[in-house]
């Protein structure tokens, strides 16, 4: 069995489509004094957080993900959903006096999200002993700020190969922390603006990155993604969707698909072509955790994106 263990934030979303483009009110001359509101659609609730995303994907490709994170006592709802899909939650921490984190996200009608996030119990370390021995490998994805700087090093002191997807939390860590967490990471996940604030932080462009992980896996929404390591690049083409509902999560689902990939020793490329058609799946249902296909399902799709046999 391949354990994948799986790091990140646990939270109820609230997801909110504005009718408009955000670009159409903000001022660029007045960008030090932002002020300005959002008529948005009624808020719907999901289950979501960036761990329970990508496990969610994961558990749908057959794998065994097991997600470290905390939640509060009003998780209930929530381990009922995964356990339904067949994750394992013993390895949740539960936090008492605590509530689950909270994520609230508004996306324009150019697919451009802005989102707020109350961490909750998501703030706090997660305790419990972890045995690096038990997994095939890790992605520390956003969450719990210690976690993110801690787990790299317990991965790297045990030969756990790992990736990093610092995302949504990049401005809270310390470009020392981000740097840290980077190092012998097997890939670095991030979109196309994630991936400059991170060279903004770290003072590293793409090449100085390289220098510290092995590979830079950048995704560029419906442009597709780009892989890129010490030997070359190579672009991804995206998979076609026939009704774009919402973004919110295709990420998460594309790191999915590719740590199936990845799982399965297959080429880069392959993985990352695994990994955008997980993420067709995602922008075709609201929410993060309400997609949902076989695995028999998945591999026809592949091949009518592909054109080839899909190797999974």
């Amino acid at each position: 069995m391949n354990r994948i263990l799986v790091s990140g934030s646990l939270a109820y979303d609230r997801i909110m489509d504005f009718p408009g483009k955000f670009r159409d009110h903000f001022l660029p001359d007045k960008l030090h004094a932002i002020s300005v509101g959002f008529s948005v659609s009624t808020p719907v609730e999901q289950f979501g957080g960036t761990a329970g995303n990508i496990a969610y994907t994961l558990s749908l490709l057959e794998e065994h993900p097991e997600i470290i994170g905390s939640v509060g006592p009003d998780f209930s709802p929530f381990r009922e959903h995964l356990l339904k899909h067949g994750i394992d939650t013993e390895s949740i921490q539960t936090i008492d006096g605590s509530s689950t984190g909270s994520a609230y996200t508004i996306t324009d009608e150019d697919d451009n999200q802005i989102s707020a996030f109350s961490g909750g119990a998501c703030e706090k370390p997660y305790i419990k002993l972890i045995d690096p021995k038990r997994y095939a490998l890790a992605i520390v994805s956003p969450g719990c700020i210690e976690d993110m700087t801690t787990l790299p090093t317990l991965c790297r002191e045990n030969g756990l190969r790992f990736f990093y997807d610092p995302g949504q939390r990049i401005p809270a860590l310390s470009p020392e922390q981000l740097e840290s967490g980077v190092a012998g990471a097997e890939a670095i996940f991030a979109n196309d603006y994630e991936m400059s604030l991170i060279e903004e932080k770290t003072g590293l462009d793409e090449k100085g990155l390289l220098t510290k992980a092995k590979t830079l896996v950048i995704t560029y929404g419906k442009e597709g993604s780009r892989i890129v390591t010490r030997e070359g690049e190579e672009r991804i083409a995206s998979v076609r969707v026939e009704h774009a509902t919402d973004p919110t999560g295709a990420g998460d689902a594309y790191r999915a698909g590719f740590l199936k990939g990845v799982l399965a020793s297959l080429p880069l490329p392959v993985c990352g072509s695994l990994g955008s058609v997980a993420a067709a799946y995602a922008v075709e249902r609201y929410g993060t955790q309400n997609h949902a296909f076989t695995l028999s399902e998945f591999r026809t799709r592949f091949e009518a994106a592909y054109g080839t046999a899909c190797p999974i």
